[in-house]
């Protein structure tokens, strides 16, 4: 039996689903186990801008910035995430001949952590605490229950929200919940695809590409991380951390994404 491979697709509209979804069906069948997780804020934001819900986003105090998640917009998020986008993934795994089956992290708590009671950031150089939030960090996998997916010929797909320790629905990181995944199933590799070509020394400069790093040197390596780069670098550095053997950033635009990130393209640590 190989070892699980661990895929986290974006879900940006430059992603290549179709090409995506082709790559897995031809490891699946080639009898490959793995689990797929998919994320999906760009159409999230565009329906919480049509439910007259706007997204907010804001910068932690260290720096990062994160989805400002209220009650209304993980309700918006769990439409978004776990019906539609979640389900055109399986639909498309299905005709590619792939027994997929969709569930989020709430699902069996498949994903679970704690919610965080309040969140502190800042806005225009002023600390702030925000409550009526529901976002958290991933701490827990149930592999038993993916386990007995893989082990009956399923593939999962899956997608935030987690659930807290309490059981309550949580927005978390989709990069670092892939990462946490590959942790806990000792995943030879993790591949990360996105709209970019990898982690590239001067965003958004293509041909500054960094190809490689080394496991040890992850976090140097920060500086050059733009936007949601950040919350990925992050995981990559959670995921080799924790003993998985490789993690890529792929470009998630090709006409072959996964076999292309396998075969040495994108920024690979390890």
């Amino acid at each position: 039996m190989s070892r699980t491979l661990v895929i986290k697709t974006g879900g940006g509209k430059a992603i290549n689903v179709d090409a995506v979804v082709a790559d897995v069906a031809q490891l699946w069948n080639d009898g490959q186990r793995m689990v797929l997780v998919h994320g999906g804020a760009e159409t999230t934001n565009e329906v919480a801008e049509a439910l007259g819900h706007p997204p907010q986003f804001v910068t932690s105090e260290s720096g990062y910035e994160s989805r400002r998640t209220d009650r209304k917009t993980l309700e918006i998020f769990e439409m978004v995430y776990c019906g539609q986008l979640n389900k055109m993934w399986v639909e498309k795994l299905q005709t590619a001949g792939v027994n997929a089956v969709g569930l989020s992290g709430l699902d069996g708590r498949i994903f679970e952590g704690r919610r965080k009671d309040k969140l502190r950031v800042r806005v225009n150089g002023k600390r702030l605490v925000l409550r009526d939030d529901w976002t958290g960090t991933v701490e827990k996998v149930n592999t038993d229950l993916l386990n007995l997916l893989l082990d009956a010929g399923y593939l999962p797909v899956l997608t935030p929200p987690a659930s807290s320790d309490k059981g309550e629905a949580i927005n978390v990181d989709g990069d670092r919940a892939a990462a946490m995944l590959a942790a806990a199933f000792d995943a030879e590799v993790l591949a990360i695809l996105s709209n970019v070509p990898g982690l590239m020394r001067e965003f958004p400069d293509e041909s500054t590409l960094i190809p490689s790093i080394p496991a040890a040197k992850v976090n140097d390596f920060m500086e050059f991380a733009q936007g949601r780069m950040k919350k990925k670098v992050m995981g990559a550095a959670e995921a080799v951390e924790a003993g998985v053997g490789k993690v890529i950033f792929g470009d998630g635009r090709l006409e072959t994404p996964l076999q292309s990130a396998l075969n040495g393209g994108g920024t690979h640590i390890e």
